[in-house]
């Protein structure tokens, strides 16, 4: 795996997101790697991310794939470009679309593993299918729609 995450070669202005932002004090950053093919990141809920008592909400299991597939679509398109993540323009994506399935409860107070593979890479547009296993087991998949962050939500200077 790279040293370091995807998420840590956003430009500084787009690296406020709740999920995988940086910046974000307040949020999850989220840190996503290459592993071979797939793609991969570590995240443990903390108590607060309750939705019943004993499992993790379903809106931060959302979240994570969501970051984590927009994240993974950076870094195919630049690994498809064959050019490093630090080079400029930057490539930033955002959600176009996204579902997820929740096939099991996820146990809270357990380290999560968040995987995804690109299945498509298309022009401006990157899908990529992402699942979240606990305790050796797959709790919840989605998809990700994401395409290249549009001009007019590009930050000015």
């Amino acid at each position: 795996m790279s040293e370091m995450a995807f998420q840590d070669y956003y430009p500084d202005d787009v690296s406020h997101c709740y999920g995988c932002g940086r910046l974000n004090e307040h949020g999850l950053q989220l840190k996503s790697f290459w592993d071979g093919e797939e793609t991969v990141a570590h995240f443990t809920p903390r108590p607060y991310h309750t939705a019943i008592p004993g499992y993790v909400y379903g809106g931060l299991l959302a979240s994570l794939i969501d970051c984590h597939g927009t994240g993974t679509a950076a870094a195919a398109a630049f690994r498809a470009a064959e050019r490093p993540m630090d080079s400029k323009p930057a490539l930033r994506y955002v959600t176009a679309a996204l579902n997820v399935s929740y096939l099991r409860p996820t146990p809270l107070g357990t380290p999560l593993e968040i995987r995804g593979r690109v299945k498509e890479l298309k022009g401006r547009k990157v899908v990529v299918e992402a699942w979240i296993s606990a305790e050796g087991s797959v709790c919840v998949r989605g998809e990700v729609v994401a395409v290249e962050l549009p001009e007019h939500m590009r930050p000015t200077a």
